[in-house]
C-alpha cells in the first residue's frame, strides 16, 4: 500500500470519528435549552394557572408569590398585604411551541388590566396584575406589548398593569398547586361568585 492511499485511508477515518461524535454529542444535547419561563401576576393564581395549563407548549406553572421584601412568605403574611408580594404563576414554555408574545396575548386576556392594586373581587396590591420580566429581551417584548395593546384595547381605561424585573420566586403552599384539579367544586364556585369571568367578557367580549 503507497503513501497516498495510506494518506486517504487515514482522511476517511478522521472524517468518519467526526460525524460520529457530532451525532453523539446531538443526541447528548440538554433536553431544557428550549424552555423558558415567565413570571405573571394577576391576581387568584388559582384561576391563572387554569388559564396557562390549557395553552399548548406550557410544560408546568407553579402558584407562588414575588416583588415583596420577606423571604419564604406564607399564604397568610402574603394575603395581609404586608410582605409587597403579588400573588404569581410561573410558566415554564417551550419556546419552539409558544413565543414570549404569546404568553403574554393569553395574560392580557386573562387580567383587567384597568385596575391598581386589584383583580375582580380581590383587594389589595397582593393581587396586581404584573409582568416580571427576567431578562432584557422579555422586558423590551413586555413594554412593546402594553404599548401595542393600549393602541388596540377594546375599551377606554388606561392600562395600570406593572412591568417589573422578576425577583426570588417562593412557590405557594402545595395545596394551592393545580388548586381547579383537586378542589374542582370549590374552585367554580369562587371563580364565578368572584365575576371575573363577568368582567373578563365585558373587557375582552
Amino acid at each position: 500500500m503507497n503513501g497516498t492511499i495510506q494518506n486517504k485511508i487515514a482522511l476517511l477515518i478522521l472524517v468518519f470519528y467526526f460525524a460520529v461524535a457530532g451525532i453523539d454529542q446531538s443526541k447528548s444535547a440538554d433536553p431544557t435549552a428550549t424552555l423558558e419561563t415567565a413570571t405573571l401576576g394577576g391576581g387568584c393564581f388559582w384561576c391563572m394557572e387554569h388559564a396557562f395549563d390549557e395553552v399548548a407548549g406550557i410544560v408546568s406553572t407553579t402558584s407562588g408569590y414575588m416583588g415583596g421584601q420577606v423571604e419564604n412568605p406564607s399564604y397568610e403574611a402574603v394575603s395581609s398585604g404586608k410582605t409587597g408580594h403579588a400573588e404569581v404563576v410561573q410558566v415554564v414554555y417551550d419556546r419552539s411551541q409558544i413565543s414570549y408574545a404569546e404568553i403574554l396575548d393569553v395574560y392580557w386576556r386573562n387580567i383587567d388590566p384597568t385596575v391598581r392594586d386589584r383583580q375582580f373581587c380581590d383587594w389589595g396590591s397582593q393581587y396586581r396584575s404584573a409582568i416580571f420580566y427576567h431578562d432584557g429581551a422579555q422586558k423590551e417584548l413586555a413594554m412593546a406589548s402594553k404599548i401595542k395593546l393600549d393602541q388596540t384595547k377594546p375599551f377606554s381605561d388606561p392600562i395600570l398593569t406593572e412591568i417589573s424585573r422578576a425577583g426570588a420566586f417562593y412557590p405557594a403552599e402545595e395545596y394551592h398547586q393545580d388548586f381547579h384539579h383537586k378542589n374542582p367544586v370549590r374552585y367554580k364556585f369562587y371563580r364565578f361568585s368572584c365575576g371575573r369571568d363577568q368582567r373578563l367578557k365585558a373587557l375582552w367580549g
